[in-house]
């Protein structure tokens, strides 16, 4: 017989990015333990990576991966119960004897984010941590969503495991009277797995279309879910307007394609009308929210033929509400960029700089820009360099590469 053919460790990463949370999830339900669940799907990771390179893919890589972690937690487990770790055999117990758990969330990933985001724990260790599960981000990533120092991050992750463990926090389905209640989280946590996705915070790709793709899904399970919620429908809309763009924003060579350059043509029409339908079903409700506002914004983008015919006056007073319900530096970061575009650059930097976002790259490029346009080459290159400093992702570091060079093309 013909050897298999070889798989290379870019496929394996792929299915790791694809089914890390699925497989978590899974193991959480089974043995009731997020320790327990991890190490072993990571355990399960590893074999593979010995493996598959001479074995070939087996048939159903993520049936794979649950089955190897689940008899290598049972292996674990065993031999540690056998030493009267009292720990060790309610897992065991819990993975032999547990029935199958029922209630209003069915789906694994979306569960595990409900109870991942109980009350007891702050709502930053909830979304990190949920984040951490599902959506397979490392650490390094997960501190720059948060705009927070890695080093920060990993000790809130060992902290929520930390109270986890201690308060016997229990990994079930929450009564459908608390999902309201941990909603905020929830929306959070889908959100920015869909931003990681879109804009990647590290490595050679600007998009991760697994992140988006999965975090669509979870989206529209909610939407399912929670018909009723506005802010689980606007968020909805807004991950669908937003990806509508997706193919437009790569050039062939997988550079960055910014907004004002993207050919409209190319955005996906289907996502633009089902992503307006829900805006549209948002305002009839007249219970506005800061998702449902974003997706309003979005939504006068996908209106528009081109920049120039954009208005520009309905974001602004768009982005005024929404810094009402979210006063945050980075929404006045983002309302800004409509200042400049209503009132001119000279009106927008001033707001820009008293933000103090030095520590995100955004806002060193917007803040470029602006100079730019104002004929301030100087103070521009530097803001340009810093905000290539600050950006691990290649796509986004050639394109600031490239706008700093149109200002200064010696070598």
């Amino acid at each position: 017989m013909p050897a298999p053919p070889a798989v290379p460790a870019s496929e394996i990463e792929r299915v790791f990015r694809a089914e890390y949370g699925r497989s978590v999830a899974v193991l959480v339900r089974v043995f009731g333990d997020i320790d327990i669940a991890e190490e072993a799907v990571q355990d399960a990771f590893t074999t593979a990576l010995e493996r598959w390179p001479s074995a070939g893919l087996p048939p159903s890589p993520a049936g794979w991966i649950i089955t190897t972690a689940r008899h290598r937690a049972i292996d674990r487990l065993r031999r540690e119960a056998s030493r009267q770790d009292r720990h060790a055999q309610a897992a065991l117990l819990h993975a032999r004897d547990a029935p199958p758990e029922e209630g209003p969330v069915r789906d694994d990933r979306l569960r595990l984010i409900f109870t991942c985001c109980h009350p007891s724990l702050a709502p930053g260790a909830q979304v990190a941590l949920t984040l951490r599960l599902l959506g397979g981000l490392s650490t390094t990533e997960i501190a720059h969503a948060f705009l927070v120092p890695e080093p920060t991050m990993a000790q809130r992750l060992v902290r929520a495991k930390g109270k986890i463990r201690d308060a016997r926090i229990p990994y079930r389905v929450p009564y459908e009277a608390d999902l309201p209640g941990r909603l905020r989280a929830v929306l959070a946590v889908v959100y920015l797995i869909f931003n990681e996705g879109y804009t990647a915070s590290s490595g050679d790709r600007l998009v991760r279309e697994d992140l988006c793709a999965e975090a669509l899904r979870l989206g529209r399970l909610l939407a399912e879910l929670m018909p009723d919620e506005p802010e689980v429908m606007g968020l909805l809309a807004l991950m669908l307007l937003t990806e509508s763009r997706r193919r437009a924003r790569s050039a062939p060579d997988g550079g960055l394609v910014p907004l004002a350059e993207q050919d409209r043509a190319r955005w996906d029409g289907a996502l633009v009308a089902e992503g307006q339908a829900i805006v549209r079903q948002c305002l009839r409700r007249g219970r506005p929210g800061p998702y449902q506002v974003q997706a309003a914004i979005n939504a006068v983008h996908s209106d528009a033929p081109s920049t120039a015919a954009t208005d520009w006056r309905q974001i602004l007073r768009l982005y005024d509400q929404l810094l009402t319900l979210t006063p945050t530096p980075v929404v006045a970061l983002n309302r800004a960029v409509a200042v400049a575009e209503v009132e001119g650059p000279e009106a927008a930097l001033p707001l820009v700089e008293e933000l103090g976002l030095d520590g995100y790259h955004v806002f060193h490029a917007i803040r470029a820009d602006l100079l730019r346009r104002l004929d301030r080459k100087d103070e521009a290159l530097t803001a340009y360099e810093k905000a290539m400093a600050l950006t691990n992702n290649k796509p986004e570091h050639d394109f600031l590469t490239r706008r700093h060079q149109e200002l200064d093309p010696t070598p």
